[in-house]
């Protein structure tokens, strides 16, 4: 009874000390986070600059403390969970500008055969390491893959027919764990534009024309044409490839009209309208005859 007494009693003394210790100690939460939380997509992508979600709350948080959340960007949620995360904290959110993940190259087996075999373990780092690649191109897809593991939501898979990856335009959330991923840093998050409608120069390979061309029948070959026929100033060419700044381009396609390589890639456009060809038709009049043209 003495030793059942006395290991009561240091129990109860530990659990009052331990008490006093919880209430003296304890961290007092923000109960902001948890409703910034659970409106979060939990996506944890870090698309946002902050590792996962809680740490995205967090800032979110802090910088209603401070006065200001402009520059916080939730890029899988948007505008609509940006703008739950202001109500709760009664801030005012800017705009979110919707992106979508670019892959700028279209250096498929057709375009760009395999002269080499890679013997190794296949991925996207270990093969750069290793020198160019496969093929001539030391600037565009290694075709490994990096990019689809990396995605957390499975927005990107690889075409076995062309090697590249492809982008589900529905499903990326722009969080830019692929941009990170590549070691050619051929993925660039680009505006969806409206409509969904962009244009993008389908290459990154700084080479000279002629050794440009010979590694890709669809590399820029920095001709400058698009650059020229370009009213808007959205097309410049730095080291023997051209770039479109999607803040100035206006989607006119003038310069998808002039790339003698079709190096400039757009997409979601409506088809050309093809005109009807002209009817000849023969009209009779006072023993005269006339074509007509309808």
């Amino acid at each position: 009874m003495i030793a059942v007494l006395v290991l009561g009693i240091i129990g109860l003394i530990a659990a009052v000390i331990l008490f006093a210790a919880s209430k003296k100690f304890a961290v007092k939460e923000d109960p902001r986070l948890k409703q910034v939380n659970e409106v979060l997509p939990g996506a944890n992508c870090g698309g946002c600059g902050f590792p996962g979600c809680s740490g995205f709350a967090d800032a979110c948080v802090k910088g209603a403390d401070e006065g200001s959340i402009d520059g916080l960007v939730c890029t899988v949620g948007g505008n609509e969970v940006m703008g739950k995360v202001a109500d709760i904290l009664g801030m005012k959110a800017s705009d979110v500008v919707p992106r979508v993940a670019v892959i700028r190259c279209n250096g498929t087996c057709d375009n760009r055969p395999r002269r080499v075999t890679y013997d190794g373990r296949m991925t996207c780092a270990n093969v750069n390491a290793s020198g160019a690649g496969e093929t001539e191109c030391g600037y565009g897809c290694l075709g490994c893959g990096d990019c689809a593991e990396v995605c957390t939501m499975s927005a990107i898979t690889m075409n076995p027919s062309t090697g590249m990856p492809e982008v589900d335009t529905d499903v990326c959330g722009a969080c830019g764990e692929c941009v990170r991923a590549c070691p050619r840093g051929i993925i660039e998050l680009r505006k969806r534009g409206p409509k969904d409608r962009r244009i993008w120069v389908d290459c990154v390979n700084k080479d000279k024309g002629p050794v440009a061309k010979k590694a890709c029948s669809a590399a820029c070959i920095g001709c400058g044409l698009c650059a020229k026929e370009c009213k808007f100033e959205a097309i410049t060419v730095a080291g023997n490839v051209a770039y479109i700044d999607d803040d100035k381009c206006r989607l006119c396609r003038s310069c998808v009209k002039v790339c003698p390589t079709k190096a400039i890639h757009e997409i979601n456009f409506p088809a050309p309208r093809i005109s009807a060809p002209l009817e000849t038709t023969t009209i009779t009049q006072n023993n005269a005859t006339e074509e007509t043209k309808i």
